[in-house]
């Protein structure tokens, strides 16, 4: 056992040591050389009474000699505990004088003393270092008188923080509050207080050295007063966490013996099962670190909530959601090009840009395993098969498919969820959609994007931008779960009637390809393929009882329906085949041919024919081209005159645009009217009423401004325009021929409609590309650049007289320019 080490408890937990007066020995009989003790782990004071195990040869020689000659001795404090033969600079410079009281030999190199300190002395410089260290000293006394005012005052508060302190302190005997009370030196009082309180040794070091009496007390009840509220602070903790582990430990124990009686009861309870069975599935849904740590705090804390609690049902549905979601389950992508390119034509007849687009992505997965899904969006008319192709192309990747539908959604918790704090919350579509699926990579499909809304609770297409942004839908938060949720690997494809309702951020996320119309012969064709099997199975037909020709397929297209796609096709399909499996159920046997007449018997007179030729039979009505939601319309232009005063009536709900393109084609008209030989007065004593027919529906957009000048250079020369021809363009003031858009649902439009020739603006020429072959064969185009060659080719003869000037009407002279 190391020396100088204090034998007993620590000092703050043992009875304080014994204090005898200072003073016991004059300054005189200190000697001018003392021994020097070292001291570790304590201070030893003036007054004190302590224990000491002795263990090291240079202290043993040196308490030998003391008691054999009867002399004080020096204790000094080491500055390092560790040091095993310290020298000068290891030591303090202030320490106590001491008399051995007692020694006692506990074995052969092992002694234990006690010393008794009497007064304090200042190391002035090392005499000796072996066989043990001895000092030249200076004996030290206080310096303020212990009779002072002030001394008394600071006693006073002395003992009664210390009172304070011994009830704090439990462990320590009643005699202490005795022993602190019996004291009446102050200095004895600050020494004892210092002695016996749990601080840093560097603190009590700096009250041995403190020689001023008042500043010592002052010390000392600073000290005092930090150890009071560290045992108050720390009662109150102690106490807290008492409570805190008693209500646990009763709450458990409690809960432990109902468990123990259920079991011996034989009624377990399901809660516990069901705790046991979330978990379960909790550790095998994979999920990522981030989300497994927030789910297994919410587990330990629902199984502390009782059963009967909302609270429960709340925690429960959310763990629910956590372990039903597909954190890590992947299909495996079909990669066989081949067979995807089989099955999208199998599906589907025509539309060669997705499938191409489909058919690019799985030859790039094929190459790179880590490719984001793609994020499409089809747009097209209504009934051209853009959701139908989705369930396609999941076939094709052999993967899930879900469908989310958009339509009319106005709420943002729609897509982000709601808050759990409110009651019935739940995740938004995109995680339900998720968990239906119950894979990380389904072909999701979202419909009618284009019919998104937005009101006071949020604007959902906003919402939408962080899931179809590949760079942020790796974390997707969603406001129920708050924890992110892989979205990156879903292959989105967006449908929409529309472009221009979806917003630019919105739009500018998504791969655009647009899906139009269909030519007659490709409805044909659809429905010789999908259309007519799917109906006959459908009313428990098959080829024994009918068959649906060509003739009749066509009468269908042409006269019974009149539309981009091949919703209402099917509809009148599904007509014939009623009408057959009445007489099928009613008995009759023999198998059934369906040609053109036979539809007419079923489906009644004809819906649609060629009304062009019989509407341009008068002059004055021109054929126009117009584009619509359902992919392409024709657009009659019936213009009339009559008596008046030079006015212009413009009737057919028409938008400030075509409002504007008739008042510039008569402007135009105006200014050609010489060498159109047309009076150029003719506006003095007539009214124009130019008449968009279908009144009801609205109509606007510039397209129709070479129609609306041919209707009237029609009406006002008496030339009819010709019934096998339609146009479209923006007219100028200038008479030049602006190209615009849609051309190709237009010309289908055109082509549905019978349409023999189409004038298109010259620099609409590249789009026709686009147009199917079939249409492109069957209609002759004439492109135009100034509306002097729309006339001539649309008008059955020229409107021209022989020699008239075809130029531009003359523009006014450029005036130079003025700056303001």
């Amino acid at each position: 056992m190391s020396d100088e080490k204090k034998k007993g408890p620590s000092s703050a937990a043992a009875m304080p040591a014994a204090m005898a007066p200072p003073g016991m020995i004059n300054k005189e009989d200190i000697p001018q050389v003392l021994p020097i003790l070292p001291l570790r782990n304590s201070v030893f004071f003036p007054g004190g009474v302590l224990p000491l195990a002795v263990g090291r040869q240079k202290t043993i020689a040196l308490i030998k000699d003391a008691v054999r000659d009867d002399q004080v001795i020096g204790v000094v404090t080491q500055r390092r505990a560790e040091e095993e033969d310290p020298g000068a600079s290891d030591l303090y410079t202030m320490g106590t004088v001491a008399r051995i009281v007692k020694l006692l030999k506990m074995g052969e190199d092992n002694y234990s003393l006690v010393v008794q300190g009497l007064a304090r002395f200042r190391v002035l410089d090392l005499v000796q270092e072996a066989p043990y260290l001895k000092a030249r000293v200076d004996a030290v006394e206080d310096r303020t008188a212990s009779e002072n005012v002030e001394v008394e005052a600071l006693g006073i508060n002395l003992k009664k923080l210390a009172r304070e302190v011994i009830e704090l302190m439990p462990e320590l005997p009643a005699a202490a509050t005795e022993l602190v009370e019996s004291i009446t030196h102050p200095g004895h009082l600050a020494d004892l207080i210092a002695a016996n309180v749990d601080v840093p040794i560097e603190e009590k070091q700096a009250v041995l050295e403190t020689v001023d009496l008042k500043a010592r007390m002052n010390l000392v009840l600073e000290l005092l007063n930090r150890k009071r509220e560290i045992l108050k602070l720390s009662n109150k903790i102690d106490s807290a966490v008492k409570g805190e582990m008693s209500k646990t430990q009763r709450e458990y124990y409690l809960r432990q013996q109902l468990k123990a009686i259920k079991e011996e009861l034989g009624e377990m309870g399901e809660e516990e099962e069901e705790l046991d069975e979330l978990q379960e599935r909790l550790k095998k849904a994979g999920l990522p670190p981030d989300v497994e740590k927030v789910a297994n705090k919410e587990l330990n804390r629902l199984k502390t909530i009782p059963a009967a609690s909302s609270e429960y049902t709340v925690a429960r549905t959310y763990l629910d959601w956590i372990a039903d979601l597909p954190w890590a389950k992947l299909s495996e992508d079909n990669l066989d090009i081949e067979n995807a390119r089989q099955t999208l034509d199998k599906d589907h007849y025509g539309i060669k840009k997705v499938k191409k687009r489909i058919l690019e992505y799985l030859a790039v997965r094929k190459l790179k395993n880590d490719m984001r899904g793609p994020i499409l969006c089809l747009v097209g008319p209504p009934g051209v098969g853009k959701t139908s192709l989705g369930q396609s192309i999941a076939k094709a990747v052999g993967r899930k498919f879900v469908r989310l539908s958009l339509g009319g959604v106005r709420d943002e918790a729609e897509i982000r969820g709601h808050r759990r704090t409110y009651v019935g919350a739940l995740p938004g579509r995109f995680i339900q959609s998720m968990k239906k699926a119950g894979m990380k990579n389904p072909v999701m499909m979202l419909d009618e994007i284009d019919k998104l809304g937005a009101d006071f609770r949020g604007d959902p297409s906003a919402a939408l931008l962080e899931v179809l942004d590949p760079e942020q839908n790796s974390t997707f938060s969603d406001h129920y779960l708050d924890v992110a949720f892989d979205l990156s690997k879903v292959m989105f494809i967006a449908t929409a009637n529309q472009l221009d309702p979806i917003p630019g951020p919105l739009r500018d996320r998504m791969e655009i390809i647009e899906l139009t119309g269909y030519t007659f012969e490709e409805k044909q064709s659809i429905a010789r393929i999908h259309l007519v099997p799917k109906q006959l199975r459908e009313h428990g037909l098959s080829t024994d009882h009918i068959t649906i020709t060509d003739e009749a397929l066509l009468v269908l297209t042409t006269a019974y329906t009149r539309e981009a796609g091949v919703r209402n096709l099917e509809r009148r399909i599904a007509d014939i085949c009623r009408a057959v499996a009445v007489e099928v159920a009613g008995g009759k046997t023999e198998k059934q041919n369906v040609d053109g007449n036979r539809v007419k018997e079923i489906l009644g007179p004809e819906m649609f024919y060629s009304e062009v030729a019989e509407r341009t039979e008068v002059p004055g009505v021109s054929t126009g081209l117009a584009w619509t939601a359902a992919g392409g319309d024709l657009l009659f232009i019936e213009a009339t005159k009559m008596a008046g005063k030079g006015g212009m009536t413009l009737t057919g709900q028409l938008g400030d645009v075509m409002k504007e393109s008739a008042t510039a084609a008569l402007s135009y008209l105006r200014s050609k009217a010489e060498s159109l030989g047309i009076n150029p007065n003719f506006l003095e004593k007539t009214d124009l009423h130019l008449h968009f027919p279908a009144g009801s529906i609205p109509k606007d957009g510039p397209s129709a401004g070479v129609t609306i000048l041919t209707a009237l250079t029609s009406l006002l020369t008496g030339i009819r325009v010709r019934g096998d021809t339609a146009m479209t363009g923006e007219a100028t003031l200038r008479g030049l021929v602006l190209p615009v858009g849609g051309i190709k649902e237009k010309v289908l439009a055109a082509h549905r409609a019978g349409i023999k020739r189409v004038i298109l603006p010259e620099r609409c020429r590249k789009d026709l590309q686009d147009v199917p072959e079939q249409a492109r064969n069957e209609i002759e185009f004439i492109f135009a650049t100034r509306m002097d060659e729309v006339l001539e080719a649309a008008l059955e003869k020229s409107p021209f007289k022989e020699g008239a000037d075809k130029s531009l009407p003359p523009q006014p002279e450029a005036t130079p320019e003025v700056r303001a």
